[in-house]
């Protein structure tokens, strides 16, 4: 797929109630977004600079909590966030760790099940969506989209946190989500606004829109 869902790796999120920050950072070399972001957010960071030497971020725009705008700027970069506290945070190269055993691990992996079979009817959803047109149709765009997703799985408001560049799809890629449903029930984790990165195809194939056949939305 050509985008990504920014949340899935962690639905489960915490349960404080964290401040919402307007941001304005422009993609950039990574290491000048880190300094940006901790000068607007106040969030300590350490971090090898051989590590973010060569990666580049993109930019984070609109309303998000500090650790929901770390999220979105490393997005792409292949590195993850590892908080030493509240307030501070170094970088890593994500790890494979093999599974530990116990009650509380099989919770968490039943979690994560629910959660990854939410996040895959979600994308179906969105990928029908966007495939009604072909001025919205995946792989030659960029664009950051937040969406509300009501308990009946309707999309009922979406809004773009940055442009696709072309108002009309703009104005259309919105219309078309607002009448988007997920045939599948929310977890009761889900935290509001859902946000999703479309990307552009880097491969010079063009996306075949194959959800639209008994896929979900209306």
């Amino acid at each position: 797929m050509l985008f990504a869902l920014l949340w899935a790796p962690s639905l489960l999120a915490d349960t404080d109630e964290s401040p919402l920050l307007v941001l304005d950072l422009p993609a950039q070399n990574l290491e000048h977004a880190l300094q940006a972001f901790s000068r607007a957010t106040g969030m300590a960071i350490l971090v090898d600079r051989e590590l973010t030497q060569s990666r580049r971020s993109i930019g984070v725009h609109g309303r998000y909590t500090a650790q929901q705008a770390l999220g979105v700027l490393l997005t792409g970069s292949g590195l993850m966030a590892r908080y030493a506290s509240s307030d501070a945070f170094t970088l890593q190269v994500p790890e494979v760790s093999r599974p530990v055993e116990g009650r509380g691990a099989k919770a968490r992996a039943a979690a994560a099940r629910i959660n990854n079979s939410y996040a895959a009817a979600l994308q179906q959803a969105i990928e029908y969506s966007l495939c009604r047109s072909p001025l919205t149709r995946p792989g030659s765009f960029r664009a950051l989209i937040q969406v509300w997703v009501n308990r009946e799985g309707l999309i009922e408001h979406s809004r773009l946190v940055s442009s696709t560049g072309d108002t009309q799809r703009d104005e259309l890629l919105v219309r078309n989500l607002s009448t988007t449903r997920v045939e599948r029930p929310a977890p009761s984790s889900l935290r509001l606004p859902v946000t999703l990165l479309l990307m552009p195809d880097t491969t010079g194939t063009r996306m075949e829109c194959t959800a639209g056949t008994g896929a979900p939305g209306s």
